[in-house]
């Protein structure tokens, strides 16, 4: 058998390249669609604030509570409050400010595992792609609240603080909870990261660490009435250009 016998032929090849194209296009309108429908959804939700935890602590344990006591003061504060809208410390985060003043948001994540919807959302999105949803979080809270979590708690948390530390978003609290969770991350980084010359030493300044929750609450609403609506440098730039 030669080569060309093994091969595609040329008609068979454009075919197939042209159902590729078609799927390709259809994923990426799928993309845009996720972020035009969630934008017009969020985009009387303000002020928020994200408060990211892992899906798989159970209802018992004192950060389930911790963040539930957390999520209520912020929403009786006035701050809608945007969690994963999964079970553990998301659905504590949702449970806390679904019974206080301020919506409830979650931000739901098709998966094969882990994830499903809690039951104290207000408001409910669907998404398909994290990084999509991922933009919401950013786009629409003007603080982090971060509960110990694993991967995709730590993914959420150096997303924000890549965007902050490069100017491609303003700069917002980004709080720790839990000093016996976080601690030795932060040694690391003074070690590591720091101490090898890989970030400067004020880019952890990014990063409070606050346990107690009417601090916490306190820390975003002075920056809210203070620094809130810092401008970007590049809007900086343009008003200057006025």
């Amino acid at each position: 058998m030669s080569l060309s016998d093994k091969l595609p032929q040329t008609s068979d090849r454009y075919a197939m390249m042209q159902r590729f194209r078609s799927r390709e296009a259809w994923h990426v309108m799928k993309i845009l669609s996720e972020f035009v429908e969630s934008a017009e959804e969020l985009q009387q939700i303000s002020p928020a604030v994200s408060i990211f935890g892992s899906a798989r602590t159970p209802r018992d344990h004192r950060y389930y509570k911790l963040t539930e006591d957390i999520a209520r003061l912020l929403s009786d504060a006035g701050f809608a409050v945007i969690s994963g809208g999964g079970p553990g410390i998301m659905e504590a985060a949702n449970k806390g400010a679904y019974y206080g003043n301020s919506p409830s948001v979650g931000l739901n994540i098709v998966l094969p595992h882990e994830q499903r919807p809690n039951e104290y959302q207000d408001l409910s999105l669907k998404f398909d792609h994290f990084f999509s949803r991922k933009v919401m979080f950013v786009k629409h809270a003007l603080a982090y609240v971060v509960m110990p979590g694993g991967f995709g708690t730590l993914d959420e948390m150096f997303e924000a603080l890549t965007l902050i530390q490069t100017g491609k978003t303003r700069k917002m609290p980004i709080i720790l909870c839990g000093v016996e969770f976080w601690s030795g991350l932060l040694d690391w980084v003074r070690q590591r990261l720091i101490g090898d010359g890989l970030i400067n030493a004020e880019d952890l300044d990014l990063l409070q660490l606050i346990d107690d929750p009417q601090q916490i609450v306190e820390t975003i609403f002075t920056f809210y009435e203070t620094r809130g609506f810092e401008a970007l440098p590049e809007e900086r730039e343009q008003l200057l250009n006025l």
